[in-house]
Parts: C-alpha cells; structure tokens; sequence
C-alpha cells in the first residue's frame, strides 16, 4: 500500500515544567524566541505529547511554540476535584499571566477547538488567529446538538477502541507503526481508560450559540479531514456559515487527528495562515507548493 511514512521529528529545544497557576499545576513546553507566538490546544484524548509533527516545524519557521496539557491531562495535575474550573481562563492565566505572552495564534484540535472558540469570545483582543481543526466547537442550540446526537450514536460506538473512531481507515491501513505510537500516547493522557476523562469537566466561560459564534470577527482557519466520522466536511460547511470570514480546508485522507495523519497537509496549511496573518514568511521561508491533501471549500451552507 503507498502510504508516505513521516517519522515523528526531534524536537525544538524548549523550556517545559509546571506552571503554577490558581487552583491548579499544569504542564507545559515552550521554545521561546522572538517570533510570534502559537499556542497549541489539545484534543479531549490527547496532551501536549500530540502535537510533535507541529513543534518543531513551527519553530522552524521562526515562531515561539507553547503546548500544554490541560488539567487531569499528560502531567498535568487535577486541581481541586469538586470544580474544575474553567479551561479558558487556565489557558489564558498561563499564556498571558504565567509567561507574558500579549497576542497569539491559537491553534485547537477537537476539544481544544471548543476552548480556542470560547477565548476567542473572551479575549478577542489577545488573538492574531484563530485555527479549529475537527472540532465540534461546543455550540448548544437545540438543533446542532439533536443534529450531533444522531450524528454521534454513543449506543453504537462506546465499545469501540477510542484510536478506531478517530483514526481514518486510511491512515490505519497505510501507517500501522503511526497508529500503534498514536494508541500508546494516548495511554499516557490519564491512567485508566480514555473515558475516564470524561470525569474531568471544565465550564464554558460563555454561552457557546450561533449567535455568540457569528459575532467572533478574529481572523479563522477552520479545517477538518474528509474521513471524520465526529466532523465530517458537511458539518464543517454548517460552522463555516456562521463564520463567514473563515478560511474553510478539508485534508483529504485523514480523520479526527489531521494534525497527526497529514502532519505535512496540516502544518502547510497553518504556515500559510499564520504568515498571511503576520505579513511575514516566518523565520525562513516554509511555505510549499499546494499540498495534494489539502482541498479549499468555497460553497457554504447557508
């Protein structure tokens, strides 16, 4: 099967520890410098250790990176068990409080894409963009969250091994060594099964609706892989018509992770986006020739 194997990269030299935060000790990983700053958000099973395609070619082009793990995440700790905060407001005390960040590119794959749309409502200011990647952005209107519930048949798929719902087939099939890393990362996100994450459950700062998404006027990459079974290209079409000022990508032959099945699609795809934001090519020049994995969409769902 042709399948282009993309080892995962060494690693910039970054600065990583605990950040002390209030109510809360969170992990984090940054490679300081001079450049603009980007700020990676994690999945719902994922950590900081997802996004070692992005580190270190993101730092190569010249930008600060900061990953981190949210709270019961990776190393990070639980913080006080009977209420666990909010997840923008531990993001944005440690980007901007902890280490003095003023403005960002906020990047959030899956779950981290409800985060990122949540700060983004909170604090437009510090943003210079905004990128969701497969992300079901967290909206609660009545009709999208009846349309994810059909869409999203937890009676069918709670026996199903987490790796198999969020992987592509393809992917699967052509990298069985990448899944087999992808699988053991994730035992490393908490002890126990992935759903116990479940138990770990941070509050919207604001009332994710239609309405709120609309208003968000932030420069947006929204993407998603074309074999998502939890953000499929049509759903994507339906969040881009709230966000007309959108850029809108599909990576073709990936699933929930493009960040990790297409890392080369997906990095291309937010270089691109960055240096258009910064009016810069970065640190030296990255940008490549169109990505064959990467497919523009230019008709929305109204």
């Amino acid at each position: 099967m042709s399948w282009k194997i993309i080892p995962l990269p060494e690693q910039a030299p970054a600065t990583s520890g605990m950040a002390d935060l209030p109510g809360v000790r969170l992990w984090y990983s940054d490679t300081g410098g001079d450049g603009p700053t980007v700020v990676l958000s994690h999945a719902h099973s994922g950590s900081a250790d997802f996004w070692g395609y992005q580190q270190p070619v993101l730092t190569k082009a010249g930008y600060r990176v900061i990953t981190y793990s949210r709270r019961g995440h990776g190393k990070s700790e639980r913080g006080n068990e009977t209420d666990f905060g909010f997840a923008d407001v531990d993001l944005h005390n440690l980007v901007v409080t902890f280490l003095g960040v003023d403005k960002f590119h906020l990047v959030g794959v899956a779950a981290g894409g409800g985060i990122a749309i949540d700060y983004a409502l909170s604090h437009p200011e510090r943003l210079i963009s905004l990128t969701i990647a497969s992300s079901l952005i967290d909206v609660i209107d009545p009709e999208y969250v009846k349309l994810l519930s059909n869409l999203h048949r937890k009676d069918l798929t709670r026996n199903i091994p987490n790796y198999y719902i969020e992987l592509s087939a393809s992917y699967r099939a052509g990298n069985p060594a990448g899944t087999t890393e992808w699988i053991e990362l994730e035992k490393l996100v908490m002890s126990g099964d992935v759903q116990n994450l479940g138990k770990i459950s941070q509050r919207h700062t604001n009332k994710i609706i239609w309405k709120a998404v609309d208003s968000i006027k932030v420069p947006t990459l929204l993407m998603t892989g074309d074999a998502d079974s939890y953000v499929p290209p049509s759903l994507l079409r339906l969040q881009a018509s709230h966000m007309k000022h959108a850029e809108v990508l599909i990576i073709s032959e990936a699933g929930h992770a493009p960040n990790w099945e297409q890392p080369e699609a997906f990095n291309s795809a937010v270089l691109k986006f960055f240096q258009k934001q910064d009016g810069t090519t970065g640190g030296q020049s990255t940008t490549s020739p169109a990505n064959k994995n990467i497919v523009t969409l230019s008709a929305f769902a109204d």
